[in-house]
């Protein structure tokens, strides 16, 4: 089934929902118009003549039938499919063209990325521009531009308005992101519940999966903090992602400053919530919170013996920066973020409720747990996550790193 301009439907995230794609960007033989931008496009002079569409990886015909004269025909996906587009004039094949990115303008459109999210994705996008051989474009927030800028030179970063004004000459154009509702299939393939973050993107691009490390380029590797330290980050963006035992942070500091290191809290806020739930720094850690650049914090975990954090994108950051990291999860289960030998998680209370296909994550809900109406029940993915759940873990890494001294 095709969708024409004056068919849309509301299926989940439409057309609507993004920056429109302009006009049809390519001319074909006969006046035939085509491109990729939201799906496979293209527009027929002459009502009556067929338009094929198939998938030259799956060898699936994905649509075929006559159309009308001066109407855009779109495909139902809108992900990365390589399509080969035929038009028919009764039995003579009037136009042919296989998708071929190589040297050609593609765009990425995406809602403003957060830290972690760049970090998962920016990996697989660049993995996509080497497999196409693409000039692509993509857009970035000022704020995570200096990460990136240097480790991936070839992306063309820009604002939504650069994009905007070059819309007309793009080949193809993909929407990338969590799009809701997670269950629908014409924006991406696969529910991103049972992906892990950087799997999902994979997916949708079309390239193969496997763990990408980003490659985020530290400007400045100077020390400036004496002796051993480790940093944490203890705020997210949702109750269900924080550590929620009230002795967790207190007593691991405590453990921690016994081992001889100094705790650096790196997050962005030093308390951050809602009228419900208001979460502060713990106390014994140092102030290296507030609105440092990026970059500041990359160089403190450079130099970290470790790294302890949530679910989040300081973590991520943490991994980008070669720094041992243990993350402590529960509403998320470990197959979701990046792979590390120091996950902490317990399967003893309810967990991974990020994971459940039954449950659609609600960012604009802080206190989203969707399996625990009761507020006393509330997080106990976390709440049960005991202190010395944690230092067991974080001791484990200590050793750990040892041993790799000594083997040098």
């Amino acid at each position: 089934m095709s969708e024409t301009a004056n068919q849309s439907k509301q299926r989940g995230r439409n057309e609507t929902e993004f920056a429109r794609p302009g006009a049809l960007a390519f001319r074909g033989s006969e006046g035939i118009q085509f491109d990729f931008n939201y799906g496979c496009r293209v527009q027929v002079p002459v009502d009556g003549w067929r338009v094929r569409m198939t998938d030259l990886d799956t060898f699936n015909v994905l649509l075929d039938e006559a159309v009308e004269a001066n109407t855009v025909v779109t495909s139902r996906r809108k992900y990365f499919v390589r399509f080969l587009l035929e038009v028919f004039d009764g039995a003579r094949l009037v136009f042919s063209h296989a998708f071929n990115a190589a040297g050609k303008k593609v765009a990425l459109r995406m809602a403003p990325l957060a830290l972690g999210d760049s970090l998962a994705w920016l990996p697989v996008i660049d993995a996509f521009r080497e497999q196409h051989g693409c000039e692509l474009h993509m857009p970035l927030p000022a704020h995570l531009q200096p990460l990136f800028s240097e480790g991936y030179p070839r992306l063309h970063i820009e604002t939504d308005d650069e994009l905007n004004e070059q819309a007309d000459t793009f080949y193809a154009t993909y929407y990338i992101g969590l799009l809701k509702p997670f269950s629908e299939r014409d924006h991406q393939p696969t529910d991103p519940r049972v992906s892990n973050m950087q799997d999902m993107i994979a997916y949708l691009l079309g390239v193969p999966c496997e763990e990408r490390r980003p490659n985020v380029v530290i400007a400045d590797k100077t020390r400036k903090i004496p002796g051993r330290y480790v940093c944490i980050a203890t705020q997210s963006t949702a109750q269900c992602k924080y550590w929620n035992n009230p002795r967790g942070w207190p007593t691991l500091i405590e453990h921690l400053k016994k081992l001889g290191y100094r705790v650096l809290c790196i997050d962005r806020e030093k308390s951050y919530g809602n009228a419900e739930y208001m979460n502060t720094m713990p106390e014994g850690a140092e102030d290296f919170t507030g609105s440092r650049p990026l970059q500041e914090r990359l160089s403190l975990l450079h130099h970290a013996d470790f790294f302890i954090g949530l679910g989040s994108g300081l973590s991520w950051l943490a991994w980008a920066a070669g720094t041992p990291v243990v993350m402590i999860s529960g509403f998320s289960h470990p197959s979701t973020e990046f792979r590390t030998p120091y996950r902490v998680i317990n399967f003893h209370g309810c967990n991974s409720c990020f994971n459940d296909t039954t449950a659609e994550f609600e960012s604009s809900n802080f206190a989203w747990c969707p399996r625990r109406s009761d507020p006393a029940q509330r997080f106990q993915c976390t709440s049960i996550i005991t202190p010395e759940f944690v230092m067991r873990v974080v001791d484990k890494l200590i050793a750990d790193r040892k041993l790799a001294a000594q083997a040098f």
